[in-house]
C-alpha cells in the first residue's frame, strides 16, 4: 500500500485532485472517492493511499482504519472507540447546553462581552472553546441563529476548531424543532433567520397524511445539513394521552396508529438520503440524525403536571396502557421503511414511571435499569444511542423551580447519578457539558467491576456516539458553504411547501348556517385583544399589553375593515387556549396548602370538586407528605378576558356572523364561548394569513382534530392520564361532536380516506 501525506493546495490539483480554496476551508475533489472538507489553519493533512485521498486525522502520517472511507461506519465507529481515552469517551458521553448564535447574553468572547469584543456573530465563545478542548464535548445543542449563514459560519469555525484536536472528531451539532412560527417557548428554541415555517407537531397531526410529514423530514433535513446540524432531537412520539399536559403541542396525537405512522415517516424523511447523497444504507450527506423522544414515551404525567419541575415527576398509569405508549416508537421509530432501519438515538424522559418497574425502583426513566436495559436494549433489540433530557443529572432549588431533574436518585451525589444512568444503559448526557463527574463515575465503574468491565462499557458508548458522525460523512467534510445556506435554507419552494401545510391544518369545528366562506368585499370588525403581563420558562418577562390580534395591513388584503361593529357584516375573534396555569402554586403552600392546585382548561374559575383524592404518586425530599391531591382547589385562568372578548363581541354584533379563530396547543373546553361564535377554527402555530385565506374562501378547511375536546372539566378529572380517547367530548348546538377526527369542510362533516383509517 503506497502512502504519503501532502500539504498545501499546489500539490493536490494533480490529475487525480482538484483543491477549491472556499472561505474558511478547502475541499479536495478526487475521482472514485468522497469530497474531502478541511481547514488549512487546523494542521490537518491530506493521505494519498492507492491513488485515493484521506484525512490525516490525528497527523499520525499513517491511514488509521477510522479514516478510511472505504471502511463500513461500523468498522471505523469500533477502531476510533478502542483509540480513545477515557476522558476523550467522557467529552463523547455529553451534551451542550443550549448555545444561540451569537450569544450576545451573559458569554465572553476573549475575555470581553460580544458587544465589546468586537466579534463576528459566528466566532467561538471563551466557553465553547473551553468544552469543546478541554471537556472534549462534540455534542452541541444550537439554538436560536441570526441567520443561516452566520450558522454555516459558525459550525465551520467549530468543526475546524475540532480538526485540530487529537483525533480530529467533527462536532455533531443538534437542533430542537426549529420550523414552526412561534420561538418564545422553550421547546421551539432552535429558530430564527429565514427557514421553512410548518405546523407544531400537534398540527401536523390534524392532517393525517403521513406522507406530508415525511416530506416535511426531507425538507427540514436538507435545511438542517445546510445549518451544519446533524442530529435532529425530535420527533416527539409521546401520545397527547392527558389534555392538561403542557407539551401536548409537540406531540402529534393522542392516537397511537397515528402516532406511530407519523413517527416512522418522520424519521425515514429526517434520515433517508438517495442519489448522489447516498453513503451506505440508507445514510449520507442529506440524512440527519433523528433522537426519538422520550422513551419510553411522556403525556401521562399526573394531573397533566409538567415534569420539569419537581412538582410533575410522576408518570402514572390508572388505566394500565403503559405498553400502548411504546407503539410510535417500537412500530414507528424503530421499524422505518426506509434503509437507514431505525431512528438514530433515543432520548429518555425526566418522569418517574410510577409502579412500572417489577421490582418497585420508582425512579426517572434514565436511571432504570428496566426501563433502558430490559425494555429498550433487550425487549426491543435497540443499540443506538441513548440520551438522558437535559439536566437530570444535576440538583434542583425548589419543587416549583426548574433546574436538575433527578427524579428519584435526589439523595446521590451528580457522580453517582451518572453513575447510575451508566449502569442503567444511558450513552450520553444531555446538557452536561464537565467531563468531570462522567470520568468520576468511570472510578466507581473500575471500583465496582475491574478495569476491563469499565473499558468495554464507555467503548461500547463510544461506538454508537461515532457510528452517528461516521455514517453522515462528517469525518470527511464536516463544512458547509455559508452561501449555500442561504440559498438551500427557507427557499421559496419549501417555504410555499411549509405554508400549504399550516393551512391544510387548520381545524374548522363550527361553522353555523354555513357562514364561512366570507366574500372579499365584507366588512369586518376586529376587536383589539388584552396581552396579560406573563412570565417565561426562562423567566422572560412580558409586560401587559392591549393590541390587535393581527395586523390592519394583513387583514385589508382580504377584507373591509371597519372600526365600529355596527358598521362590520362581521367580527373576527383572535384568542387563545385557556391557560390555567401549571398545577402548582407558591401561594397555596405559603398559605398553609401542599401547593398543588389543579390545570385548567377553561376561562372561567375552576374548582376541581370532583377530583381525583389521594393523589396516585408522590413523595419527595423538599416535601414532608406523599398527597399531591388538589380537589376542592380553585384556580383563575390567566386569559380569561379572552372568554369575556368573545361574548362581548357577540352582543355587539347582535344577528351578524361572529367568527373565533383560537390558538391551541392542547384540547380546550370550549362550552362557555361555543354558542357565541357562529364559527370556530383551531389554529396549532400557524401565521395569520392562513387564517385569513380559509375565512376569504381561499383555502378550504380540511383539519381534523387529532385529539378529543373535553365536554367540561368534570371529564377531564375523570380521564385516565395514560388512556387515549377517554374524555366525554363536547356537543355543540349545532350538533356537532368535537370528538377524535372530527373536522368540517365547506358541505359539512368530513369523511374520507383519512377518517376510514384513524377515526
Amino acid at each position: 500500500m503506497a502512502c504519503c501525506v501532502l500539504m498545501g493546495n499546489s500539490e493536490m490539483n494533480t490529475k487525480n485532485f482538484t483543491t477549491i480554496e472556499k472561505e474558511s476551508y478547502n475541499l479536495v475533489l478526487q475521482a472514485g472517492g468522497p469530497v474531502l472538507g478541511y481547514s488549512p489553519d487546523s494542521g490537518v493533512g491530506i493521505l494519498v493511499v492507492d491513488g485515493l485521498a484521506f484525512k490525516d486525522l490525528n497527523g499520525s502520517g499513517i491511514l488509521e482504519p477510522y479514516e478510511d472511507w472505504r471502511l463500513s461506519a461500523e468498522e471505523r465507529a469500533s477502531d476510533l472507540a478502542s483509540r480513545l481515552s477515557i476522558e476523550e469517551i467522557a467529552g463523547l458521553m455529553l451534551y451542550s447546553g443550549h448555545q444561540p448564535i451569537p450569544q450576545t447574553v451573559g458569554a465572553v468572547y476573549g475575555g470581553k462581552t460580544f458587544t465589546e469584543s468586537g466579534a463576528q456573530p459566528w466566532e467561538l465563545t471563551d466557553v465553547q472553546q473551553m468544552f469543546l478542548k478541554n471537556d472534549h464535548v462534540r455534542a452541541v445543542l444550537v439554538t436560536k441563529v441570526e441567520s443561516p449563514a452566520t450558522a454555516a459560519r459558525w459550525n465551520n469555525r467549530v468543526q475546524a476548531f475540532v480538526e485540530g484536536l487529537g483525533h480530529g472528531i467533527p462536532a455533531n451539532n443538534s437542533s430542537d424543532p426549529r420550523n414552526e412560527t412561534g420561538t418564545a417557548d422553550e421547546f421551539l428554541a432552535g429558530a430564527g433567520g429565514q427557514i421553512s415555517l410548518w405546523p407544531r407537531p400537534i398540527g401536523m397531526g390534524a392532517i393525517m397524511d403521513p406522507e406530508l410529514v415525511k416530506r416535511f423530514g426531507e425538507i427540514a433535513s436538507r435545511e438542517y445539513r445546510a445549518l451544519g446540524i446533524t442530529t435532529a432531537l425530535s420527533p416527539q412520539a409521546d401520545l397527547a394521552t392527558d389534555p392538561r399536559w403542557r407539551r401536548n403541542h409537540g406531540c402529534f396525537t393522542e392516537d397511537p396508529r397515528l402516532a406511530t405512522d407519523y413517527v416512522r415517516a418522520y424519521c425515514d424523511g429526517f434520515q433517508t438520503s438517495k442519489g448522489d447523497a447516498l453513503i451506505a444504507n440508507g445514510w449520507g450527506y442529506h440524512s440527519v440524525n433523528a433522537m426519538i423522544k422520550h422513551w419510553p414515551g411522556g403525556g401521562s404525567e399526573e394531573g397533566g403536571r409538567d415534569s420539569h419541575y419537581s412538582f410533575g415527576k410522576f408518570a402514572v398509569y390508572p388505566g394500565a396502557m403503559f405498553e400502548t405508549r411504546l407503539r410510535p416508537f417500537v412500530d414507528g421509530g424503530f421499524r422505518l421503511d426506509d434503509g437507514t432501519g431505525r431512528a438514530s438515538a433515543v432520548m429518555s424522559f425526566y418522569t418517574v414511571p410510577w409502579g412500572i418497574d417489577p421490582g418497585g425502583d420508582n425512579v426517572a426513566m434514565s436511571y432504570s435499569p428496566y426501563i433502558i436495559t430490559e425494555l429498550l436494549r433487550r425487549r426491543c433489540g435497540y443499540d443506538g444511542v441513548v440520551c438522558t433530557d437535559w439536566v437530570v443529572t444535576g440538583d434542583y432549588p425548589a419543587v416549583d423551580k426548574h433546574w436538575g431533574k433527578p427524579w428519584g436518585v435526589e439523595h446521590l451525589t451528580v457522580a453517582e447519578r451518572h453513575y447510575r444512568a451508566l449502569r442503567a444503559g444511558v450513552d450520553q448526557f444531555g446538557g452536561n457539558q464537565d467531563k468531570a463527574p462522567v470520568v468520576e463515575a468511570y472510578a466507581m465503574w473500575v471500583r465496582d467491576f475491574g478495569e476491563q468491565s469499565a473499558r468495554q462499557r464507555f467503548e461500547a458508548s463510544a461506538r454508537r456516539l461515532l457510528l452517528n458522525s461516521f455514517r453522515l460523512g462528517l469525518f470527511e467534510n464536516p463544512y458547509v458553504d455559508p452561501d449555500e445556506a442561504a440559498h438551500i435554507v427557507g427557499n421559496p419552494q419549501f417555504m410555499q411547501e411549509g405554508y400549504e401545510a399550516q393551512l391544510r391544518s387548520v381545524v374548522m369545528v363550527k361553522n353555523h348556517n354555513h357562514c364561512l366562506p366570507l366574500p372579499r368585499n365584507a366588512r369586518v370588525y376586529l376587536p383589539k385583544r388584552r396581552y396579560p403581563a406573563m412570565t417565561g420558562f426562562w423567566g422572560e418577562k412580558y409586560d401587559e399589553r392591549c393590541d390587535y390580534p393581527i395586523r390592519r395591513e394583513l387583514l385589508e388584503q382580504f377584507f373591509t375593515v371597519v372600526d365600529r361593529p355596527e358598521l362590520a357584516d362581521f367580527a373576527l375573534v383572535d384568542i387563545d387556549e385557556p391557560l390555567g396555569g401549571f398545577g402548582y402554586s407558591r401561594a397555596d403552600l405559603e398559605a398553609g396548602g401542599n401547593g398543588y392546585v389543579p390545570v385548567s382548561l377553561q376561562y372561567r374559575p375552576y374548582t376541581a370538586s370532583t377530583a381525583r383524592k389521594p393523589s396516585i404518586a408522590g413523595g419527595d425530599p423538599k416535601e414532608p407528605f406523599t398527597d399531591r391531591s388538589y380537589r376542592g382547589k380553585t384556580v383563575t385562568t390567566h386569559n380569561e378576558d379572552d372568554l369575556d372578548l368573545t361574548l362581548d363581541t357577540k352582543r355587539l354584533m347582535g344577528h351578524k356572523p361572529v367568527i373565533v379563530t383560537i390558538n391551541i396547543n392542547r384540547p380546550a373546553v370550549l362550552a362557555e364561548l361555543e354558542q357565541s361564535a357562529d364559527a370556530i377554527l383551531l389554529c396549532f402555530g400557524i401565521q395569520n394569513k392562513a387564517k385569513l385565506e380559509i375565512i376569504s374562501g381561499k383555502f378550504e378547511p380540511q383539519g381534523l382534530l387529532p385529539f378529543q375536546m373535553p365536554a367540561d372539566m368534570e371529564s377531564v378529572e375523570r380521564q385516565r392520564e395514560d388512556v387515549p380517547c377517554d374524555l366525554t367530548p363536547y356537543h355543540d348546538c349545532d350538533g356537532n361532536v368535537y370528538d377524535f377526527a372530527h373536522g368540517l369542510n365547506w358541505s359539512g362533516t368530513i369523511a374520507d380516506h383519512r377518517t376510514a383509517r384513524y377515526k
